[in-house]
């Protein structure tokens, strides 16, 4: 685990460079071939790059190793170069191939080599030497059992680091390896890329690197496992320090003096201090519960226990908790907490409001950060290889032959724009989850490269996704721009819009998910039409909704002479729709009375919504279109099962038919925090469920925190409301939700694409007689093309909406609604 060798090899590392013409690569003396070979010394490492003659590639890495030598040189790693072009006696300096690797040496052994297009930049360069010089301090695993090797054989020896991250050679994987190179020979450091084994690990969000510290020294009993502790904090060098700094400190501390005197290395690293106030007569039971407080608030806070009885200075009779924050001038808060919960939550809240007022008076520059954030991420990942291979590169030679010759999917992007290569990433995850599973063919056509095809398609903003199928015109994908989202939409496009089901056995196959087993998972709702063979103008109009919701919901229709048998079976009239939900195993039946195409893509809509849904700000803006009052549970996490099945026994008994039952994980969503000061002035605890009317008042209703959520409470609770018997906490102020700037009102933009969607009289679906002749080389897409205005649209959102004006502000351009 800590190696004697660590420190040997730590005190003098070299890393060298050879190369011929590239001259101003660092500032270090130029060495010949044979000088260096003669001053390598045993016991120190370098790095060594031979290269025939400079050239774009080479010298990219030579910028980057140049940019590196700094950082590297606080490790004691010194870069130098060593020319080739006077002798090239060192078969390192001879073929080409060579020129594409880099060698790592301890002494005159080598001890590996890397490719070099895997040192892509200054992260990647400190990240892989020093990971490969600490091969004994962080041990690389793939499977929950290495790492269950490694924390039994340290139970009761020493603590673990374990660290997850995407890729090696990322800025997460040298902050990674820059923390352990300093406590790498006190705490033993794990390493995984292993997405798989971080689910394991715990319920947190997968999708970023985690850090989490095994406290494995304190455990004795083999049986037991080590107490795992998360960084809450991004992956930097910076804050892994202060994480260890503060897992390596003293779990409880007993203090006698006075507060406002304690110092601790919680307030040097800016962290509060917790007092837990005690009494000699009660010393146990206080001890423990500050221990319990302090396994809680490890790495946000500082426990300590406090006697009143060894201390000069008046504490309130009744205060059991101090808190003091690290500012100098901060106040101290006297507080009577009688949970643990209670302190935790306090505390926890507390800091989050705090980090919240760092960003108060930067709220006009908001304005420009949605793009940043995206060109960042870009900026970040520009040199991250992807497969690209796994999609075909279309060209105006090639564009027209490849749609036409099989049903394709087009990326229409632009190199230069960070959101198409941000969505590039997202296109190419798409095709290596459906590598080898679809015919469909996935391309891309860069419109920098190629505006005369984009425009022929209508492409006027990037990115674009567009489905090309034999005989119809092309179809807009207008969802999300997500791997999720866009795999959804390719699925349930491989079946047509609407399905034609030719006997009454089929549908009844069709309804049970059993004839599009595969497709069950993106689409937990199957809609089948029912129509008598004369009802023509009505097969129009559900064949024109079912083309305008191809690629969210599967829908089939049934006219056959036999069709009255499943009118009867489900007692509905025609025409009428069934609608088949899946996960509930229940099929529900509406009529068809006097509806037309708008109506029946709208009744649709609604009844694939979610009977409790976790609300997003994605999903947000499309249950607030129902003009109902939302019934929320605000939880910190995951929703507890018991709640879910309280208020889904409710809904289906009807009792929440004027409600939006919905529920909001403040983990996933933190804006959620924000709407929870807003009613409340500061965090309550939680799981909390309130009522709040948007649309008619403003009032804000708090379900009693004293009572338990059970059915036939939250039921008693809902009918005094109704009858006015209960007061409000909030009342919402009428407020306009304006964008900051006219171009990003981007709801607005939403509702005009989704309008002229439903106004569009042509279906997609519809086959073209002729296709490609003479001189349409390309296949036009004028289903695609919209008013100029359309950007221009305003919207008003008068309801009492600004408790939710946060989310809205993260809404992104590229949030188009089903």
């Amino acid at each position: 685990m800590m190696s004697s060798s660590f420190s040997v090899f730590r005190a003098g590392i070299s890393f060298v460079m050879m190369c011929i013409f590239y001259t101003s690569a660092v500032d270090s003396p130029e060495l010949s071939p044979q000088k260096f070979f003669s001053t390598l010394q045993p016991g120190k490492a370098t790095l060594v790059y031979f290269c025939q003659a400079e050239s774009p590639r080479t010298s990219m890495f030579l910028e980057e190793l140049n940019e590196a030598a700094k950082p590297l040189q606080d490790y004691g790693i010194s870069v130098a170069k060593v020319n080739c072009v006077t002798e090239e006696t060192s078969r390192y300096c001879g073929s080409e191939k060579d020129m594409m690797k880099a060698y790592l040496f301890r002494g005159n052994i080598a001890l590996r080599e890397f490719p070099t297009d895997t040192l892509f930049d200054v992260d990647a360069i400190v990240a892989h030497v020093l990971f490969a010089l600490l091969f004994n301090e962080v041990k690389y695993i793939t499977t929950l059992g290495d790492l269950q090797n490694i924390e039994n054989a340290l139970k009761g020896k020493g603590n673990i680091a374990f660290a997850y991250v995407r890729a090696i050679g990322t800025p997460e994987h040298r902050a990674v390896m820059e923390a352990a190179f300093v406590y790498g020979t006190t705490h033993q450091f794990v390493l995984t890329t292993e997405i798989a084994l971080l689910e394991s690990i715990g319920p947190e969000d997968i999708e970023y690197p985690h850090l989490y510290f095994f406290h494995c020294k304190p455990v004795l009993d083999l049986t037991q496992p080590c107490r795992r502790i998360l960084m809450k904090q991004s992956l930097t060098t910076l804050n892994i320090h202060q994480f260890i700094k503060t897992m390596e400190a003293p779990l409880l501390t007993e203090v006698t003096e006075d507060p406002r005197q304690v110092s601790t290395v919680h307030v040097q690293l800016g962290l509060p201090l917790v007092f837990i106030v005690g009494q000699q007569a009660t010393y146990e039971a206080d001890r423990t519960t500050a221990e319990w407080v302090a396994w809680r608030l490890l790495g946000k806070a500082g426990v300590l226990l406090l006697l009143r009885d060894s201390l000069e200075v008046d504490i309130p009779e009744d205060t059991n908790v101090i808190v003091r924050r690290a500012e100098e001038e901060a106040q101290m808060e006297f507080l009577a907490l009688n949970h643990i919960d209670l302190i935790v939550f306090h505390v926890e809240s507390t800091m989050y409001i705090e980090e919240m007022g760092k960003y108060e008076d930067m709220e006009d520059l908001n304005i420009g950060i949605q793009d940043d954030e995206v060109e960042e991420t870009v900026y970040r990942d520009r040199k991250r290889q992807l497969p690209l291979e796994l999609t075909v590169e279309l060209t105006e030679e090639t564009f027209h032959a490849t749609v036409t010759a099989s049903d394709s999917i087009v990326l229409f992007y632009a190199g230069w724009q960070a959101v198409s290569m941000a969505f590039l990433q997202s296109y190419i995850d798409v095709a290596i989850k459906l590598k080898g599973t679809s015919t469909m063919l996935l391309a891309r056509v860069n419109c920098a490269d190629w505006s005369h095809v984009c425009t022929k398609q209508n492409v006027t903003e990037f990115p674009v996704v567009k489905m090309y199928k034999e005989g119809q015109n092309p179809v807009s994908y207008t969802g999300m721009l997500g791997t999720e989202d866009l795999l959804k939409f390719i699925q349930l496009n491989r079946i047509s819009c609407p399905v034609n089901i030719t006997s009454v056995q089929e549908a009844e196959e069709y309804l049970h998910g059993e004839l599009y087993k595969d497709l069950i998972s993106y689409s937990s709702m199957s809609v089948l039409g029912l129509f008598s063979p004369t009802m023509t103008r009505a097969k129009e109009e559900f064949t024109e909704a079912g083309s305008y919701l191809k690629g969210y919901v599967t829908t089939g229709i049934y006219s056959e002479e036999d069709v009255l048998r499943l009118s009867s079976k489900y007692t509905v009239p025609l025409p009428a729709l069934l609608l088949a939900r899946h996960k509930e195993g229940k099929i529900e039946s509406i009529p068809l009375v006097n509806v037309h195409v708008q109506d029946i893509v709208q009744i649709i809509t609604n009844a694939s919504l979610e009977t409790f849904p976790e609300i997003t700000v994605e999903n947000l803006p499309i249950y607030l279109r129902l003009q109902k009052p939302l019934l929320i549970l605000f939880s910190d996490g995951g929703i507890d099962l018991q709640h879910e099945k309280t208020i889904l026994m409710l809904a289906k008994k009807k009792y929440l038919d004027s409600l939006t039952p919905c529920w909001l994980n403040l983990k996933k969503t933190p804006v959620g925090r924000g709407v929870l000061q807003a009613y409340f002035g500061t965090l309550p605890p939680l799981p909390l469920l309130v009522v709040v009317n948007l649309h008619s008042g403003g009032h804000v209703f708090a379900f009693p925190s004293d009572q338990a959520i059970t059915e036939q409470n939250l039921l008693l609770w809902l009918k005094k409301l109704e009858a006015g018997l209960e007061s409000h906490i909030k009342v919402l102020p009428a407020k306009e939700w304006k964008p900051p700037l006219p171009a990003y009102d981007f709801l607005s933009m939403m509702d005009a694409a989704a309008s002229e969607h439903l106004t569009r009289k042509d279906p997609e679906c519809i086959k073209e007689t002729d296709v490609q002749e003479g001189d349409k080389e390309q296949p036009d897409d004028k289903s695609a093309i919209t008013e100029e205005s359309t950007g221009t649209l305003k919207m008003k959102h008068s309801s009492r909406s600004s408790w939710f004006e946060e989310a809205k502000k993260l809404l992104r351009h590229d949030n188009k609604e089903l």
